[in-house]
């Protein structure tokens, strides 16, 4: 692709907006997160890039990827907003130093002369490793003199904005820190246009801020790249030049009109910029297909070996073995909770099953597990270490509270929904089902569901015309409802709970008298608040939970020991979903 944008006398940018961490066997499996695939990463030449909060949860990542991965990237890696303390792995906490994570910012010049100021910002509020990491809010970086130089530097033709954000305003417990930015930009250099990439929310999206800033969102967990081209940029080194930045196919194959009057999905027609987006489904066959008379040269030398590196991780992790032949897939949301094929009632039956200490397994228990902890849906076929990594990467305990009353027990799991709830009832949604998700939550259909693949035109004409589509992204964005590279029959989206529960050990013929309590361990805040709501006298605190079950237990054991319990049919003649 940088070949073909040379030929063309135009610009190629690559940009990633972070979270390399937390959700697959190859990052999660080693100590540190990420020591195998932050190698595999650092083959990808990239412009600009910048961490995203999964590069802050753990002590030992942080530091790697600042002491590390970033200075591979030198001033590409911003961290326009984030701090990290240089010396707390051997210092006095009080005598603290902080230091920029990475750059604040990039000022470059591109091969065809564009003179583009990048920054790098990383949403408020997203920091659990406060002791290590801190993140400056937006409202104050725009007050650095730093900041400010840097937007009034005279040699400049694009902004270039980038952050583990959302592109759209206004989302409960995520509010964009790119609005302000965006407003701040306009405010003092209205003349520049501003082209903002960013993440976090895992959807693919595209947001008008004004008629000359906007924002691409480009999926979750690496199944989309998103495409921008930007054409008439004004340039005092390329004014005299008439280029096109759309890298067009020169086939001469007849391009499918998309309906653009779709009344579901409206335009914004405010809109000055001269500027196509496009999102990408992540797999080999849409870059083979993309890659226009190079077909030939598609497996590189460095890309074969990049392919070795991340076998040979495999074997060396072990993320092949099998547990168990899932019998189905179990998808986050394209089935409604309490249905067969909804992996949170995967959930409550595998609680039920593995989370029950030996010594109190006479006891009845009640085990709450949070939505969050499900990253994935559970594919039916083979399920290995990998797969539980993918489903439920996170290592966090089991902790309980012996004895509860019932009848206060049997109220906490509404309780803690509501709270929940509460907090999201002034938030977007979509108009994808007659139930409907949170813009906040993962709101995209998994690849996982997707039977097959449609060969768009290459890039970037509209998508030729197919009889048959499969299940897959339908996106509506504000530029309308043309910008899937290929074209999928959408997928209901159901509501989850914010919480599931799972009970075991209750007697057959009524409800006990009093309960084990058995919860992930940072949900014991919200446990104790619960309880206490409906009977204030016993008065429990955090002090009062305990660890239920060993500390190798975890949020990312139960499934996998459920699948070496209950999955063991043609576990040697298991085969793949298709």
């Amino acid at each position: 692709m940088r070949d073909k944008a040379a030929e063309k006398n135009v610009d190629l940018l690559l940009i990633d907006t972070g979270d390399l961490h937390d959700g697959n066997g190859l990052s999660d499996s080693t100590k540190p997160n990420g020591e195998i695939t932050n190698p595999i990463f650092q083959n990808i030449d990239y412009d600009i890039l910048t961490p995203g909060n999964h590069e802050l949860i753990a002590f030992d990542v942080a530091y790697e990827t600042f002491s590390k991965f970033a200075k591979v990237y030198g001033e590409r890696y911003l961290t326009s907003n984030l701090d990290i303390c240089d010396n707390c792995q051997d210092s006095d906490p009080a005598q603290k130093q902080w230091v920029s994570m990475g750059n604040r910012f990039r000022h470059f010049t591109t091969k065809q002369g564009i003179r583009i100021m990048s920054f790098g910002v990383i949403l408020d509020g997203t920091n659990n490793n406060k002791s290590m990491t801190r993140i400056q809010p937006a409202a104050e970086m725009i007050q650095e003199d730093w900041f400010k130089n840097a937007v009034n530097n005279p040699d400049i033709d694009l902004f270039v904005l980038i952050g583990h954000n959302p592109v759209k305003p206004g989302i409960p417990k995520a509010e964009s820190s790119f609005p302000l930015i965006m407003q701040t930009l306009r405010e003092m250099r209205p003349e520049i246009p501003v082209q903002g990439f960013g993440g976090h929310t895992h959807r693919r999206d595209f947001h008008i801020y004004d008629k000359m800033s906007s924002a691409i969102e480009s999926g979750k967990y690496c199944d989309t790249v998103g495409w921008i081209s930007l054409d008439g940029i004004k340039s005092k080194s390329i004014q005299s030049r008439v280029t096109k930045p759309n890298i067009e196919s020169t086939t001469g194959d007849e391009e499918r009109p998309i309906d653009s009057a779709d009344t579901s999905c409206p335009k914004n027609q405010t809109f000055d910029m001269d500027l196509t987006r496009r999102y990408l489904d992540w797999n080999r066959l849409t870059f083979s297909y993309h890659a226009t008379g190079s077909q030939d040269q598609f497996s590189t030398a460095s890309g074969v070996q990049v392919t070795q590196d991340i076998d040979d991780g495999r074997k060396s992790m072990n993320l092949t073995h099998v547990y168990g032949c899932a019998p189905r897939t179990y998808c986050i949301s394209c089935k409604p909770f309490g249905d067969e094929g909804n992996v949170y009632t995967l959930v409550q039956k595998a609680a039920a099953a593995t989370v029950v200490d030996p010594d109190r397994a006479q006891n009845s228990r009640m085990i709450i597990v949070n939505q969050g902890a499900i990253r994935y849906d559970l594919v039916k076929g083979p399920f290995t270490v990998d797969d539980s990594y993918i489903v439920c990467p996170y290592t966090s305990t089991f902790n309980y509270i012996p004895d509860v009353p019932y009848s206060m027990a049997s109220k906490v799991l509404d309780y803690i929904n509501n709270q929940k709830a509460k907090s999201k009832r002034s938030m977007a949604v979509d108009t994808i089902s007659s139930q409907l998700l949170g813009y906040d939550e993962c709101d995209n259909p998994s690849p996982h569901n997707a039977t097959g693949l449609l060969k768009p035109k290459r890039l970037f004409g509209r998508i030729l015309e197919t009889d048959t589509l499969t299940p897959g992204y339908v996106t509506c964005d504000d530029l309308g409802s043309d910008g899937d590279d290929t074209p999928h029959s959408s997928i209901p989206e159901y509501t989850q709970p914010a919480h599931v529960q799972a009970t075991a050990g209750f007697p057959s013929d009524g409800e006990p008298d009093k309960v084990d309590m058995i919860f992930s361990d940072f949900l014991a805040g919200r446990i104790v608040t619960a309880l206490n709501s409906y009977n204030p006298v016993t008065n429990y605190s955090t002090n009062d939970a305990r660890l239920y079950l060993p500390e190798n237990f975890t949020t990312n054991s139960f499934i996998p020991r459920y699948a070496t319990m209950a999955w063991q049919d043609n576990i040697n003649n298991c085969k793949i979903d298709e």
